[in-house]
């Protein structure tokens, strides 16, 4: 999954100006009038689309791209590459992104995924969680260098700083080169004179961290929370990956869901039906509520109860609770239930 913000190359507290002036250079790089990568200017657009708003940057924080919307994202509020960009102004060139030495790439510590179960009567409302995690964090005696402390870092000498080698290889069409991150710098275009003891040079080191989230009233089954920079710190000095929270939805009520709507279904009487009358419904949240069942009402008839459903995910409005009646028809009667609807019968009933 591909991070917004690492897309502009800024740093997640960033300006709205400096997000704008990112957004100018690279599609000024990768614009396809100038001989650009249609798929990459694609994305460069779409992480400004959603960047550049207030709103829609909030969601992505706590939810990254599987927030509300997910499964559309090319039409939902987090996505659509729209096109509607001014180039009028754009003039300088963007020389990379991330953060680089030696001409090689430093990437990022890896980001952590794991599953959470919670059930449907917690999600009426915002709910807090501890999670314990083995992960990798910077190593303090080195402060996530590498290198043991007092020492220097000197010019890799496999490839002269540049973070890359270049290896020959042969086949049968000829022989051809590839470019590769040097493996004895690993892309950092220099290394330490001595390593760091606690660490072996990793600039991080395994540790047990409690992480404290929130699930959010009203989310489904599926659904991921991006808790940002809490995943695996990154090797020397690089900065950390995301926790990465899938969220599982169980329901053992007698309520179902569609969204943020809940459906519950029930039996009533013939004569209840027929004269009208009240009865009470259980709700998610606890207790009951009554609802009122109009004289003649027929079976399969379906009540809407305003705002008793689930919360809306985006933290307005409430969904709606449908109550749907059916009738209870005896299969057996007694003699004095028998003649009072031969009554009716003849009553044309």
């Amino acid at each position: 999954m591909e991070d917004y913000y690492q897309i502009l190359g800024v740093s997640r507290s960033a300006t709205k100006e400096e997000i704008k002036k990112a957004y100018r250079k690279l599609a000024h790089k990768h614009h396809p009038d100038k001989g650009g990568d249609e798929k990459t200017f694609k994305k460069i657009s779409e992480a400004y689309h959603v960047l550049s708003n207030e709103e829609k940057r909030k969601q992505y924080d706590r939810f990254g791209k599987s927030g509300p919307g997910a499964g559309n994202q090319h039409h939902s509020d987090f996505g659509g590459f729209q096109g509607d960009f001014d180039f009028g102004d754009i003039f300088e060139e963007f020389f990379g992104f991330g953060s680089r030495s030696g001409g090689g790439r430093k990437r990022r510590g890896e980001d952590i995924k794991i599953n959470v179960t919670t059930s449907l009567e917690k999600i009426i409302k915002d709910e807090e969680r501890v999670v314990t995690l083995r992960k990798m964090f910077p190593c303090e005696p080195c402060q996530g260098d590498g290198s043991a402390p007092g020492t220097k870092k000197k010019t890799c000498s496999t490839c002269k700083g540049k973070g890359k080698v270049r290896k020959e290889a042969g086949s049968f069409l000829g022989s051809f080169a590839q470019i590769a991150v040097c493996p004895d710098c690993h892309g950092e275009g220099e290394i330490s004179e001595k390593k760091c003891s606690s660490c072996q040079g990793e600039g991080r080191v395994e540790k047990e961290e409690k992480i404290k989230f929130t699930i959010p009233a009203g989310i489904d089954s599926g659904q991921t929370l991006k808790i940002a920079q809490k995943g695996n710190a990154g090797r020397k000095g690089t900065p950390s990956g995301d926790l990465l929270v899938e969220i599982e939805v169980k329901n053992n009520t007698s309520f179902k869901r569609r969204g943020e709507d809940l459906f519950y279904s029930t039996i009533i009487s013939y004569s209840k039906a027929a004269l009208g009358g009240k009865i009470e419904v259980p709700l998610l949240s606890g207790g009951k509520i009554s609802l009122k069942i109009p004289s003649g009402t027929i079976s399969g008839k379906v009540f809407r109860i305003s705002k008793k459903g689930l919360p809306r995910l985006s933290g307005y409005g409430q969904g709606d609770l449908y109550v749907t009646v059916n009738i209870d028809v005896p299969k057996k009667i007694n003699k004095k239930q028998k003649e009072l609807l031969e009554k009716l019968q003849q009553e044309g009933i």
